[in-house]
């Protein structure tokens, strides 16, 4: 055994050491993804509010929200930056669930976690995708992805089941949301020691905030999809912005989008705090 003990140790020095070495750049681009995502949702939240009392004005998503950036001047410039960011946020995902340095262990629970990060990485490596899209001239920053997929899917055998399931998790991922901004410690895995009590109570109202406002978004999305397949019909499946537009569409619609818009717009600010305070173990 003392055979193999040393190339043994070899290999868990030489990787420990490169996971060292490769740390402070996944937590640079963590960080920068925490901010990207964070103005992604300020944008989206911005003009949600604006468009909640103006009939005229178009809600959007986050492929939207990636469109308003490349029409500002140097547009091309702050898209760049943003899908930097946003593929350093889906980097940091996939060390979240591949090689949990935050513990969270291989029990049921843990587990949960972790797909939930590599779950959250696909989505985000599809926009990631989008941004570069656009910076080659391609891409129109809005479009019917959720109708596309779901039509694909329910195409397939039982696929109008699977499509339900799906819908199903998305609402519960909802009510997760909800449940988390009243009973969760949002403050846990921000580094605040030496902040103000005031400030601590300003960012953890900003995170619940922000919480509630995607919870009912995910609730809203997760109810059409179960639609979808209820009435197998693709056409009914919703994004992020359709879920928007079913709220101003709903009985005191547009003073229930200004709450959420508002919501949304705290849940980018609580993402650029965690862009500067959030804990990041990378290896």
């Amino acid at each position: 055994m003392a055979l193999f003990d040393a190339p043994a140790r070899q290999v868990q020095h030489h990787a420990r050491r490169a996971a060292a070495e490769t740390a402070p750049w996944v937590q640079r681009l963590a960080r920068l993804g925490y901010a990207a995502k964070g103005v992604v949702y300020i944008i989206i939240g911005y003009v949600a509010a604006d468009a909640a009392f103006s009939p005229a004005e178009q809600v959007q998503g986050s492929r939207g929200a990636l469109n308003t950036i490349l029409q500002q001047p140097f547009g091309k410039v702050l898209l760049g930056i943003v899908a930097l960011g946003l593929a350093g946020y889906v980097l940091w995902k996939a060390v979240q669930a591949v090689m949990d340095p935050e513990h969270k262990g291989s029990d049921a629970k843990g587990m949960g976690a972790r797909i939930g990060y590599g779950i959250s990485g696909v989505l985000y490596a599809g926009l990631t995708l989008e941004a570069v899209r656009m910076l080659r001239g391609h891409g129109g920053g809005q479009g019917d992805g959720a109708q596309h997929w779901t039509g694909m899917v329910m195409d397939k055998p039982f696929g109008r089941w699977l499509v339900g399931l799906v819908g199903l998790g998305i609402a519960g991922y909802g009510v997760y949301q909800l449940v988390r901004a009243f009973k969760s410690d949002l403050t846990k895995k921000l580094n605040l020691e030496g902040s103000a009590v005031a400030t601590r109570r300003r960012v953890v109202a900003l995170g619940k905030a922000g919480m509630a406002a995607r919870g009912v978004v995910f609730l809203i999305i997760g109810w059409l999809v179960l639609q979808s397949a209820r009435h197998y019909n693709a056409s009914e499946a919703q994004g992020l912005e359709g879920a928007l537009v079913k709220l101003r569409e709903a009985p005191a619609g547009p003073w229930v989008l200004a709450a959420v818009a508002l919501g949304l717009i705290a849940y980018g600010i609580f993402q650029l705090v965690k862009a500067r305070y959030r804990t990041i173990r990378a290896a």
